[in-house]
């Protein structure tokens, strides 16, 4: 999928957080969006994917020559953000087979490979609610990667991981991209988008102040 942005912008109230993207994400594409904490990078990609709307300009999705209609668009899309929320009374056992209604698994993964290549199989069926900040990351991210669809968005991806964690991140994301749109958000750590060939810096499209 190709993802077309035209002079996007997003303001809160009065401030302009960025204006004036110009980008073209090609299919396949691994890129990185930079930029420091409170840049405005986290509010570009939830542009990008939809869930908020720009300001100005516009954010489209091409897929076999064919504009894809807005209420669509989020089937072609995985997410994971530390920010993200999670349904805290699941367990990860729970939480895996719920998203497995609505999105397969990549390379025919069942729910248990899922659950094993999180490294999280020993609390798979405890709450979401019990699980410490990097554990919860890990089911982000999990679920995010191993999810079939064209275009995958990751918001700080080794937020709470430890050395190991990032280890493993690093091994599930080189092994199960493929062929995607990835696109990750990152202020300059560098085992977060390794294997991004592209990176767009967000400061480039910050408004001059008068």
């Amino acid at each position: 999928m190709q993802i077309r942005l035209s002079k996007t912008g997003k303001k809160f109230g009065r401030e302009w957080i960025f204006r004036n993207v110009e980008h073209v994400f090609e299919p396949g594409s691994c890129t990185a969006i930079l930029g420091a904490n409170g840049s405005g990078k986290s509010t570009l990609l939830q542009v990008i994917s939809g869930y908020v709307i720009p300001s100005e300009g516009s954010v489209e999705c091409i897929e076999n020559n064919a504009s894809v209609p807005q209420h669509e668009v989020h089937k072609h899309f995985s997410f994971a953000s530390p920010y993200q929320e999670m349904m805290e009374e699941f367990t990860l056992r729970e939480s895996v087979e719920f998203q497995n209604r609505f999105r397969q698994w990549k390379n025919n993964l069942s729910n248990e490979d899922v659950i094993e290549k999180s490294g999280l199989a020993h609390a798979a069926d405890k709450q979401i609610r019990h699980y410490s900040s990097g554990m919860k990351q890990r089911a982000r991210l999990t679920m995010a990667i191993l999810a079939q669809s064209d275009v995958l968005l990751l918001d700080e991806p080794c937020s709470n991981l430890d050395k190991n964690a990032q280890q493993w991140y690093g091994e599930l994301v080189n092994t199960y991209r493929g062929n995607q749109t990835v696109i990750v958000c990152s202020n300059q750590i560098t085992e977060e988008y390794f294997f991004c060939t592209e990176t767009l810096e967000i400061s480039h499209f910050k408004p001059v102040m008068a």
